[in-house]
C-alpha cells in the first residue's frame, strides 16, 4: 500500500442509504426542509436540534416520506408523556399518527409508542424507526440502549432526534453512531480517541484528530441550536429573557458550629435537603399563591412531591407510579392551561414536553445533574415562548455548593457547544446543500375545471 493509498483510507466516507425527495410539507421552514431532505437521502441520520426548533415536525415528515416511499410502517419511540402531544402536533401538520402500546395496535402509516412498551413490538416488521429524545442512548451500559441497538439493527431507515448533546459525552455520540449502523462505539473510540493516562474508562480525542472527528460526526448528524448556525435566517428564533431567581432559605448551624457550613459530601447534602424541606415548600407555596400564572414545579423526591401537592391549592401531582393515561392526560391539560400548578420530577416530564404556555418555573431543590436541570428549564424556555421565563431556584444556605456546581457546568457546556458547532458548521452546510433542491407540497383548495 502506498502512502497516498493509506491516506485515502483515512478519509471520511459519506454514507447514503436513503432516497431523494422533491416535495416536502409546506409547514416546514427552509432550514427544516433541507435537514429533512438530507436525512431522507442519508437513510440513517441524527438530528441534534435545540428545543423549539421543530424536531417534531421534522421527524414526522421524515417518517411520513419513508412510509410513502416504501409503503410500509414506521415506528416512532418517545418518552411516555410525549406520545399524545406528538399525535396532536401531527394533526396540525396534516400527518396522521397512531398511538399504540402493542404490535396489535399498529396501523398503516406512522405509529408511536413509548420506550417502556418496546418489548411488545416486532422491530423487523417496520421499515423505519425514529427515536424521539434519543439521548436515552446516553448510557452505554443500559439495557434500553442495548435493546434499541440490537432489535433495530436490520431496520433500513433510522432517525435519532434529540437536543444538542454534550460535546464531551463521547459515549452518547458513539451510541448514536452504533444505533444508526454508522460505526460501533468501540471502533469510534479506537479511531479518534486515546486513553487518558492510566484510566482506561476515560477517553480523550487524539491531538490531531479533533477536527476529523467532528467532520465525521457531521456526515451523519446535523447539529443546530439556531437556524443561523447553518447560514439560515434566525427570524422568529429569538429566545426570550431567562431569569434565574435564587431563593435562599436559612440553614441552622449544628450545636458545635458558630455558623452553618455548606454541605460537602453526599450524605451531608441529603441531610441538608431533608432539613430545609419545610422552608422550601413554604417558599414555593407563597410564590404560587401570589400569582395567577401557570406554574411548573420540579422536585426530586416523593416526599417533596407529596408535600408540595398538599400545600399548594389547585396543584396536580404526577409521580412515577401513576398510570400512563394519567401522565399523558395531565401533561396535555397543563399544556392547555387547565392546571394551575403541575408538580412532578424531571425524570417524568423533563424531556420532550412542550410547555410554552408556562413561563413561571420552580425548582424546589436541585441535584448535581446539569442535563436534568437544563432540559427541565427548556420545557418552557424554548423558541416560540412569548414571555420572559422566570426560573425560581429554592434551596438552603447549606446547599449552595450544588448551585455553584450547576453554574460551572453550564459555563463549560456553553463553551464546548460553541466549539462543536463551529467545527461542524462547514461540513454540515456542505452536506445539506449536497442534497437535491426541493419544493413545498402544493395542496389545491379548489377543483380545476377546464372549459372546452
Amino acid at each position: 500500500m502506498t502512502y497516498q493509498e493509506f491516506l485515502k483510507t483515512k478519509e471520511v466516507e459519506r454514507i447514503e442509504a436513503g432516497f431523494k425527495v422533491n416535495v416536502l410539507n409546506s409547514h416546514l421552514f427552509p432550514f427544516q426542509r433541507d435537514i429533512v431532505s438530507w436525512a431522507l437521502q442519508k437513510g440513517k441520520a441524527a438530528i441534534f436540534s435545540d428545543c423549539g426548533t421543530g424536531k417534531t415536525i421534522m421527524q414526522l415528515e421524515w417518517a411520513y416520506r419513508v412510509h410513502e416511499h416504501t409503503g410500509r410502517n414506521v415506528l416512532v419511540i418517545a418518552p411516555l408523556a410525549v406520545t399524545e402531544q406528538t399525535k396532536k402536533e401531527g394533526a396540525k401538520f396534516g400527518i396522521p399518527v397512531n398511538v399504540c402500546r402493542t404490535q396489535d395496535d399498529v396501523t398503516d402509516g406512522i405509529n408511536i409508542t413509548n420506550y417502556e412498551m418496546l418489548e411488545h413490538f416486532e422491530p423487523d416488521s417496520f421499515v423505519g424507526v425514529v427515536l424521539d429524545e434519543s439521548s436515552i442512548l446516553k448510557s452505554f451500559t443500559s439495557s434500553t440502549r442495548n435493546e434499541l441497538i440490537d432489535d433495530f439493527q436490520h431496520v433500513p431507515y433510522k432517525l435519532a432526534c434529540t437536543a444538542t448533546p454534550s460535546p464531551n459525552d463521547h459515549s452518547e455520540l458513539g451510541n448514536h453512531a452504533e444505533f444508526l449502523g454508522i460505526m460501533s462505539r468501540t471502533e469510534m473510540l479506537s479511531t479518534y480517541f486515546i486513553h487518558d493516562g492510566g484510566n482506561t474508562s476515560s477517553w480523550r480525542l487524539k491531538g490531531y484528530g479533533e477536527s476529523k472527528f467532528w467532520e465525521w460526526v457531521a456526515t451523519w448528524a446535523v447539529c443546530v441550536r439556531n437556524p443561523s448556525d447553518l447560514g439560515y435566517t434566525s427570524e422568529g428564533y429569538e429566545l426570550p429573557p431567562l431569569n434565574l431567581i435564587e431563593h435562599i432559605t436559612e440553614s441552622k448551624p449544628k450545636e458545635y458550629e458558630l455558623f452553618a457550613k455548606r454541605a460537602e459530601t453526599l450524605s451531608e447534602r441529603r441531610e441538608a435537603r431533608k432539613e430545609s424541606m419545610p422552608d422550601r415548600i413554604k417558599a414555593a407555596r407563597e410564590l404560587v399563591e401570589e400569582s395567577t400564572d401557570n406554574w411548573l414545579i420540579w422536585c426530586d423526591y416523593n416526599i417533596e412531591s407529596q408535600e408540595l401537592h398538599r400545600e399548594i391549592p389547585g396543584s396536580v401531582e404526577v409521580v412515577g407510579s401513576d398510570s400512563p393515561d394519567f401522565k399523558a392526560e395531565s401533561a396535555l391539560k397543563f399544556a392547555d392551561g387547565k392546571i394551575k400548578a403541575l408538580v412532578s420530577k424531571p425524570s417524568i416530564y423533563g424531556f420532550g414536553m412542550n410547555f410554552q404556555n408556562c413561563h413561571e418555573v420552580i425548582f424546589c431543590g436541585i441535584s448535581d445533574s446539569y442535563e436534568q436541570f437544563y432540559q427541565a428549564i427548556r420545557r418552557c424556555w424554548r423558541y416560540g415562548q412569548k414571555n420572559p421565563v422566570n426560573v425560581h431556584i429554592i434551596l438552603s444556605e447549606a446547599e449552595l455548593n450544588v448551585l455553584e456546581n450547576i453554574k460551572k457546568k453550564q459555563a463549560q457546556m456553553d463553551e464546548l457547544q460553541n466549539k462543536m458547532v463551529a467545527l461542524m458548521r462547514d461540513v454540515t452546510m456542505s452536506e445539506i446543500k449536497h442534497t437535491t433542491r426541493i419544493t413545498t407540497e402544493y395542496k389545491p383548495k379548489k377543483e380545476l375545471k377546464l372549459a372546452i
